[in-house]
């Protein structure tokens, strides 16, 4: 099938590739020329805008949008759906809140274009591996698209969960889960780090642990390969960001009173490596002091190997 592809970032770009190596013809475009020139160099025809990259499709017309999430993907959705037609198709493919994603589908209905909501997950690894696909939309739209997710996805790793919005709604999810996973194997690896009768060889436990172990995974696999690389981890800062996909999860639980304590656990632990110091914990410490006494230590009284316990 034919369909253009409108944002060449690293996920972007590696799904054009994966298209095109089977046989999908892809047109592309992206604010950089330079990434426009090297899908060109891969076999993609290249588009100067939105406006160029619609008039070479042929209907009903597929515009994949591979755009970061927010007011990128609505600006860029606005302006496609008024110079697209009836019967054409948009896909979202960022990480966009499910809420968006139902009202953009109600207003592309108005129009009579189809807004099929794609969560992708793979990361870098998608062009090798595949990109596991969460796809929401209608049934009509799911089937004209279906070739391209079929090429994009790996074996058995896409699937249509229901009308828009349910693929994002499923990727939000999936994001939340995986923050309570990576913070458990953080913490996991904390505390054998801190192991004090031996220097246990974390690179090695972390591949022990990838063959039969219970708690084998993908990103444990990541976990060993990160490990390969700096076994301590001296050369990354402890600063963790988040894309607000976890936000967005805590929030869903919080208006539907659904339990998410490991996830909201993760997403706080994250905002607390982002501070240089922690006002909840000088409080802590002054209360301490003034119910019971306890010393409190001026912060150039601190010694550098007590704030690395």
């Amino acid at each position: 099938m034919k369909l253009g592809m409108v944002g060449l970032g690293k996920m972007g770009a590696n799904m054009v590739v994966r298209l095109l190596q089977d046989g999908h013809e892809v047109v592309a475009t992206d604010l950089s020329q330079e990434a426009i020139d090297n899908v060109i160099d891969d076999g993609a025809e290249g588009a100067k805008d939105l406006g160029d990259l619609i008039s070479k499709l042929s209907s009903p017309k597929v515009v994949w949008l591979m755009l970061p999430a927010g007011k990128v993907t609505e600006s860029v959705f606005s302006d496609a759906l008024e110079a697209l037609a009836e019967g054409d198709i948009v896909v979202d493919g960022a990480n966009s809140n499910w809420k968006d994603s139902v009202r953009r589908a109600e207003s592309a209905q108005e129009n009579g274009v189809h807004f099929v909501d794609a969560g992708v997950s793979g990361g870098v690894w998608g062009l090798k591996e595949g990109f596991n696909l969460m796809i929401g939309g209608s049934d009509e739209a799911f089937e004209h698209v279906e070739p391209a997710m079929k090429t994009l996805a790996p074996e058995s790793g896409y699937a249509h969960l229901g009308p828009a919005g349910s693929g994002h709604f499923v990727k939000m999810i999936h994001n939340g889960i995986e923050y309570a996973l990576m913070q458990s194997y953080g913490e996991g690896f904390e505390a054998m780090a801190n192991f004090p009768h031996h220097d246990l060889d974390l690179e090695r436990i972390a591949e022990l642990w990838k063959h039969g172990s219970v708690i084998r995974s993908w990103l444990l696999d990541l976990a060993a390969n990160a490990l390969s690389k700096d076994a301590r981890l001296e050369k990354i800062d402890d600063y963790v960001n988040d894309s607000g996909m976890g936000r967005w999860t805590v929030d869903f639980g919080v208006e539907n009173a659904v339990p998410l304590p490991a996830i909201t656990a993760a997403l706080y632990t994250r905002f607390a490596s982002r501070q240089d110091s922690s006002f909840s914990a000088k409080l802590s410490a002054a209360l301490r002091n003034e119910f019971g006494g306890h010393a409190i230590k001026a912060v150039e009284e601190v010694e550098p190997e007590e704030r690395e316990v």
